[in-house]
């Protein structure tokens, strides 16, 4: 009998736990919250949080050349296996989904590597150097606009500078 009214008190818990859950799931639903253009309160020396992120989103991504001094390729290696699953970074190395990386710093943006290149990096104009991996490297799609690579792209400037360390080191 005392078996009964454990399992009794735990389905009871765990009924409570899906009904929170799936209220908490409709009430996102139905509502949407807006975001406010301005604060409430203004708070004097205090830049809004919302205007912060905003500016920095538009200024786009971190500069690396400072980090390129310290940028270690052995790590940009490590964080470009996340790349390999499209693209091949060998000397004569075939295209995948993406085409080879082997010599791609310096060479001008969307031309040769026998690849067909979306017309969104078809009309950059341009070296891949430093600042335009950089900016390739952060968010893709705000590069180029309708490019074919969906991949959503590095946060970290560190990353991004390992990286570009790495793509220099193969010539």
């Amino acid at each position: 009998m005392q078996e009964l009214e454990f399992n009794k008190i735990a389905a009871a818990v765990l009924v409570a736990g899906i009904i929170a859950m799936v209220c908490g799931i409709l009430a996102n639903v139905l509502v949407r919250p807006k975001l406010l253009d301005k604060p409430v309160y203004v708070v004097a020396g205090v830049e809004a949080p919302s205007t912060a992120a905003a500016s920095s989103e538009a200024k786009g991504p971190e500069p690396i050349a400072p980090l390129m001094a310290s940028a270690d390729a052995k790590a940009g290696a490590e964080v470009a296996k996340k790349c390999a699953v499209c693209h091949t970074f060998d000397k004569g190395g075939a295209n995948k989904i993406g085409p080879n990386l082997f010599g791609i710093v310096g060479e001008n943006i969307a031309e040769g590597k026998d690849y067909q290149f979306s017309d969104a990096l078809k009309g950059k104009h341009g070296a891949w150097d430093v600042d335009t991996l950089n900016a390739w490297l952060y968010k893709p799609q705000d590069f180029a606009k309708g490019t074919k690579m969906t991949f959503a792209g590095l946060p970290k400037a560190k990353d991004r500078a390992d990286i570009v360390a790495y793509l220099q080191t193969l010539k």
